[in-house]
């Protein structure tokens, strides 16, 4: 059977045909795969029961090196023993729901803001993939943002006066931003990285703006003039007509493209009711040449 793609947002976003990516090897299906994500940026793939090895074989198979350098690795040891399988959940080691004050529970509750996975590295997250494990009995949803729709939505002034322009992307700015507060070593460990605020897709030749929450100072910009665009561009890129709000279901999959797309976890009673899902996100280096 032909893996099909159809779209569920107003611009982006495509759900695919029934599949299960645990079997998936052959190039030709991956290679269609690659493809949708140039088309939707987001896709949805439904009933994937994934173990924790078989994501981090597929991530793997699909798009080359992990992510491993995350925020959450500076805070504490990951309870899985792989910094590439990111813990998206509100739970500890013990199987408990984190306390309110916990620093995991404080630092994640800031991917509640607009953002891109690991743009604070060089280089930065290309794909990432999430895997539903457990969900909560109430809607905790996550919302995605084409930013290659809002580049397009720009006028020609606008667009002429981003290109050339590079942006200082820091998780710890964001973070601080809503209070929480980093060690010095922990500092030291999380430099941040630059990166440019318009990106060519390499393999479609579409523009999009590259922003996240972490996006802290354009660099030679006076700060006050250079943080209110960056304000600004988001305001802009997370209008109504430019998101999608993806409502889990149990063992949903979900890949986005980092480089074209923000996103951002939409709250619930994180108190009350556990969530569990991966991560894993693959480093935007090249492909081998098998794999193009």
């Amino acid at each position: 059977m032909t893996l099909e793609f159809r779209q569920v947002g107003g611009c982006f976003v495509g759900e695919a045909s029934p599949i299960d990516l645990r079997t998936v090897h052959d190039q030709l299906t991956l290679e269609r795969i690659r493809a949708g994500m140039d088309t939707y940026g987001v896709l949805v793939f439904r009933n994937q029961l994934f173990t924790d090895a078989e994501q981090l074989d597929f991530a793997q198979r699909f798009d080359g090196t992990l992510h491993a350098k995350t925020s959450a690795a500076v805070l504490t040891r990951n309870r899985f023993g792989n910094e590439a399988l990111t813990d998206i959940s509100n739970v500890g080691a013990d199987g408990k729901i984190l306390a309110g004050d916990d620093r995991r529970r404080m630092s994640g509750i800031s991917n509640r803001l607009w953002h891109a996975d690991a743009t604070f590295e060089d280089p930065p997250g290309r794909y990432s993939m999430l895997s539903a494990r457990v969900l909560p009995p109430v809607r905790a949803d996550t919302e995605f943002a084409d930013m290659r729709a809002a580049y397009d939505a720009l006028d020609d002034e606008m667009k002429r006066s981003l290109e050339g322009l590079r942006v200082h992307h820091s998780i710890v700015y964001s973070r601080e931003v809503l209070g929480f507060n980093f060690s010095q070593e922990e500092r030291d460990r999380l430099k941040g990285a630059v990166h440019p605020l318009v990106r060519t897709m390499p393999r479609s030749g579409r523009k999009a703006l590259y922003l996240a929450s972490h996006a802290a100072q354009i660099i030679d910009w006076p700060l006050p003039e250079g943080r209110l665009l960056l304000r600004d561009l988001i305001e802009h890129a997370t209008r109504e007509r430019f998101t999608h709000a993806h409502i889990w279901q149990p063992h949903d999959f979900v890949i986005w493209d980092n480089r074209c797309t923000m996103h951002r976890a939409r709250p619930f009673d994180d108190k009350t009711y556990r969530r569990e899902l991966r991560r894993t996100t693959t480093l935007d280096l090249p492909l081998p040449a098998a794999a193009h």
